[in-house]
């Protein structure tokens, strides 16, 4: 059985499935190792104009995922209870971007986690070009492919929110668990790379 760069097996279909889920869940794990060791205060504060702010991401992340691979393949959420509703969003826009004061880093953090299963019980059952409909895009007709395809892209997205965020929390950086993915700088070099941009800015102008 053939081997891809990624490390995955096998041809087709079964095989395709493998490697869209596996940077899905990388997405999801980068997400959710940006809230560990974090109080719950950090992971509240919004550090950014926008409000934005670490478990709000995450907690956003649960209920988009479960609307796009749940919903719009006619797979509903066990406890809708547990999701922000339709009725809430139209009173708040923003509900589902914060923890409310009954939520916690361990509940929209477990909440993320059963999401990711529910997700992948979906591109386990479906055929890639089963067609759903996702309704906050007017009904449109889209196939299981593009949504994975999609809710990846938005994933990545909001986990480069999250690098940016950990680091205003508290420096912390990393692409992963054990990976920084920046230079080993020794003691004062950093400060030596970021007084080199700042001259470089400064020679730009305005």
């Amino acid at each position: 059985m053939a081997q891809t760069t990624d490390g995955t097996t096998g041809s087709g279909e079964p095989a395709q499935k493998q490697i869209l889920k596996k940077y899905l869940n990388e997405s999801r794990e980068a997400l959710l190792w940006k809230l560990e060791g974090l109080t719950e205060k950090q992971a509240r504060w919004p550090l950014v104009p926008s409000g934005n702010n670490l478990l709000g991401l995450v907690k956003h992340c649960a209920n988009t995922e479960i609307g796009y691979l749940g919903t719009s393949f006619g797979r509903e959420w066990p406890d809708l209870e547990e999701l922000v509703s339709d009725q809430t969003l139209d009173e708040d826009p923003q509900a589902d971007w914060y923890a409310t004061a009954n939520e916690s880093i361990a509940s929209v953090a477990d909440l993320y986690r059963r999401a990711g299963v529910f997700c992948d019980e979906t591109i386990d059952l479906l055929p890639l070009d089963t067609v759903g409909r996702v309704p906050w895009w007017g009904d449109r007709e889209v196939t299981l492919f593009q949504i994975i395809v999609h809710v990846t892209n938005e994933n990545a997205r909001h986990a480069g929110h999250a690098d940016i965020l950990r680091e205003l929390t508290d420096k912390s950086v990393g692409l992963v668990a054990g990976n920084t993915n920046i230079p080993d700088w020794q003691a004062g070099e950093a400060a030596v790379y970021l007084d080199k941009l700042k001259n470089l800015a400064e020679r730009a102008g305005n």
